[in-house]
């Protein structure tokens, strides 16, 4: 099917922005994007009047489980938080997990999100299949997900924080996330569905499951991800426990390399800084997260500098309970202002976090993260046409620095997704009465 959307501001990323002009995705890619009247045939026109049209945005870092436990935990550290939570999410099945994973996805597509990277490494014993339970959510909602199959074999009694009845042993951890590849990893340029390979943290797994998944991840030709370097706390744990920061650690370890994208990165120093830039090291900024934990703010400017891949993450939405990708933006934007003054990042450049970015981190830059011929057909259409976006005459700007517009489309490889400001194939309140349910039974099977 062809699909031209027409008539919108278009901000490519890549290349020229349009006053007014269209993109043209045939049989899923982009085949044309050009300023002007589409002049060809298409079985679909879409009339963008009044919006702007970018790349759909790339959530690099999220734990979609998470959208069962909001708002618990509201005044606590990160290490209070993950206490306070773990024998919560121990009790996760894989039916909360499912509508979980479903609404955090509605929302991050509603919120101009085609692509979702998911770090799950939660798996009770009698949890059922957690994998497939996020799976079948994205097929409902149809956006992208590069699923990181995470693991734990830290527990308390070896000094880690979750509880013990909820870690792996380090084999078993390693085997469950080779079969999670060989299952569903698809290396198709258009593909909806990866996996990476993602330890949870260095303070709740070993050297060994460190290294092991490291080795697995490059056997099998996917992605590495872990949280690192988020807190201070976890800085001072790591020197006590290995004589070196986070950073010097899973470079030790092999972690700093060009397959990798790491959560956080907020805990740098300018020689780590240096080292993720040499390497290709990927970091996942996750703005609104980091300041309702007050974990810090992270360096973007001096890694986008250094030549760090550097993308946007909502992360969970335990710590972050909107849960939207559009509104990252404009917290990017903020929190890097804050930090290093009123030039320390552009209204394009949070753009360019959001979309290729992301993409970078994600290992997709051929395919996706801008609106050239080749790539593939996922585009945000943001309607500026309403009170909040009046009397702006650039709508990059309206996009970043005002409130997240209305979708007027959300397209994934040429489909829609979101259709006026709603999901085009599934109902909003019954994913949220879904949600409220799976929610309540959680908190109340104590």
């Amino acid at each position: 099917m062809r699909t031209v959307v027409e008539n919108a501001a278009i901000a490519t990323v890549s290349g020229p922005e349009y006053d007014s002009g269209y993109v043209l995705v045939d049989n899923g890619v982009i085949a044309e994007v050009g300023e002007g009247t589409f002049t060809g045939d298409a079985e679909e026109h879409v009339d963008a009047s009044g919006c702007l049209v970018t790349p759909g945005l790339v959530n690099t870092h999220h734990h979609l489980y998470q959208w069962a436990t909001r708002g618990m935990a509201a005044d606590h550290t990160l290490f209070e938080w993950l206490v306070a939570l773990y024998p919560v999410w121990g009790r996760l099945d894989a039916e909360i997990t499912h509508a979980a994973g479903t609404a955090g996805m509605a929302r991050l597509a509603l919120t101009g999100c085609t692509t979702v990277a998911d770090h799950h490494y939660v798996f009770p014993r009698d949890g059922g299949d957690q994998v497939e339970a996020l799976v079948a959510a994205r097929q409902r909602i149809g956006v992208r997900l590069h699923l990181v199959r995470g693991s734990m074999d830290r527990g308390e009694s070896d000094g880690g924080l979750p509880p013990d009845n909820l870690v792996e042993g380090t084999d078993a951890a390693l085997l469950g996330t080779e079969a999670v590849i060989d299952r569903f990893h698809d290396s198709s340029p258009d593909a909806h569905l990866r996996i990476a390979v993602g330890p949870c943290s260095p303070f709740s797994v070993t050297e060994r499951l460190m290294t092991g998944a490291a080795d697995l991840a490059r056997r099998k030709g996917v992605r590495l991800h872990t949280h690192l370097a988020e807190t201070l706390d976890e800085e001072r744990q790591c020197l006590a426990e290995v004589g070196c920061t986070p950073a010097e650690y899973a470079d030790k370890l092999g972690w700093l390399a060009g397959d990798v994208w790491l959560a956080h990165t907020i805990h740098l120093s300018p020689d780590a800084i240096r080292r993720f830039g040499a390497t290709g090291t990927g970091s996942a900024h996750c703005p609104t997260s980091n300041g309702r934990l007050g974990a810090g703010i992270a360096p973007v400017r001096d890694l986008l500098d250094a030549g760090a891949p550097v993308g946007l993450g909502v992360d969970g939405a335990a710590s972050n309970e909107s849960g939207g990708l559009g509104e990252e933006l404009h917290q990017a934007l903020l929190q890097a202002r804050q930090r290093g003054g009123p030039t320390a990042l552009t209204t394009r450049e949070a753009l360019w976090l959001a979309t290729m970015g992301g993409a970078r981190c994600l290992g997709r830059e051929a395919e996706l993260g801008a609106i050239e011929a080749g790539k593939l057909g996922d585009l945000a259409v943001w309607d500026l046409s309403g009170l909040s976006y009046a009397g702006i005459t650039d709508p990059v700007a309206a996009l970043v620095l005002g409130a997240t517009p209305p979708l007027a489309r959300l397209l994934v490889g040429g489909r829609t997704v979101v259709e006026h400001g709603a999901l085009r194939e599934e109902d909003e309140s019954v994913i949220a009465r879904d949600l409220a349910a799976a929610s309540a039974r959680l908190r109340e099977d104590r």
